[in-house]
């Protein structure tokens, strides 16, 4: 498809609660296209069924080594009062172009909704697994990292196909 299709997501971390407008800076133009989806990791609802992992759950969660958790209903309003305790917004831009005729509108809406998911669990995930990155230095970070390059160039040489799949639910 070449020009005809392009997916690009563009991130800022901020230490807010996701309280910035328009942090990318877009014209006004763009802005108007722009369609603003909060996500809770706390909230249940937003998870579809089959992505449901009781232990990637933060209204369950608890960390030992940090005492976060569990996120209750409220947890975003409770942390306004708290000053002593960070917080962090991923602000993510999705830009999504399906060029062809009969199909542009349904396929590029999928495409944003299987991102607002994939978004969901793998902040979710973050937060639950605190415990195993919390303490981690870059060297730490840097040697995952080569590991992990070196696990999926071996995935990638068995040619197994892995990762999420679009979702019915």
């Amino acid at each position: 498809m070449k020009d005809n299709f392009l997916i690009k997501i563009e991130t800022w971390h901020k230490p807010d609660l996701g309280t910035q407008e328009n942090v990318h800076k877009l014209d006004s133009s763009m802005w108007q296209n722009v369609a603003v989806v909060p996500i809770d990791i706390a909230d249940r609802m937003q998870v579809y069924n089959a992505d449901y992992k009781p232990d990637e759950d933060p209204a369950m969660f608890k960390s030992v080594k940090t005492g976060r958790g569990p996120l209750g209903p409220t947890w975003k309003k409770e942390l306004v009062s708290k000053t002593d305790c960070p917080r962090m917004c991923a602000y993510k831009l999705v830009t999504v172009k399906f060029k062809w005729w009969g199909l542009q509108t349904k396929v590029e809406s999928f495409i944003h909704e299987q991102e607002k998911r994939i978004f969901n669990n793998f902040h979710r995930q973050l937060f639950c697994w605190i415990d195993r990155w919390v303490e981690l230095t870059m060297d730490d970070i840097r040697r995952m990292e080569a590991e992990t390059q070196k696990e999926l160039d071996a995935l990638l040489r068995k040619g197994e196909i892995r990762g999420t799949r679009a979702a019915e639910d």
